[in-house]
């Protein structure tokens, strides 16, 4: 599979929309930065287990008009997420921009979604977006303190 890049992806916001690592889009791309271009083919790997399904986020892309804060408002997230989840560190929009809109439910409610921590992530952070709290979040991982490590998997209550 492939996939090509839009004004406004990220390594991380293309990874997570497949729910597949970073790293594992690095190596699949043979790439030694971060850097894409508008424009440039991406393989997306396929043997590796796919633990976020590809339909948890979604895509928009900006119109004139829009801001981090009413796109936010539409789709029931913050405008910090927004940022998080696209790598933006400014609050500057282009027209035509792709942003990648996590959404925060589940198909099957009964069954904990198993969450990858990615880098920035926090309990705080985490537990905000998918509705609940960070005592929650420790209980059912059996956390004893607030400390996360990039790729640990915790499991987040549906």
């Amino acid at each position: 599979m492939t996939y090509v890049v839009q004004s406004g992806d990220s390594l991380w916001s293309i990874a997570n929309r497949y729910g597949i690592s970073v790293d594992a889009l690095k190596n699949a791309n043979n790439l030694t930065s971060n850097v894409l271009s508008v424009g440039q083919v991406l393989v997306i790997p396929t043997d590796e287990e796919v633990i976020v399904p590809p339909d948890t986020s979604t895509t928009y892309t900006v119109v004139r008009g829009d801001s981090l804060w009413s796109i936010a408002k539409q789709f029931g997230i913050t405008v910090d997420e927004l940022k998080r989840v696209n790598g933006l560190t400014s609050n500057t929009l282009s027209i035509g921009q792709v942003l990648v809109i996590p959404n925060v439910t589940s198909e099957t409610p009964s069954s904990p979604i198993i969450y990858t921590v990615q880098a920035g992530d926090s309990l705080w952070s985490i537990a905000s977006r998918y509705g609940t709290t960070v005592d929650i979040l420790k209980s059912l991982n059996n956390l004893s303190n607030n400390l996360l490590q990039i790729g640990q998997q915790l499991l987040i209550p549906a």
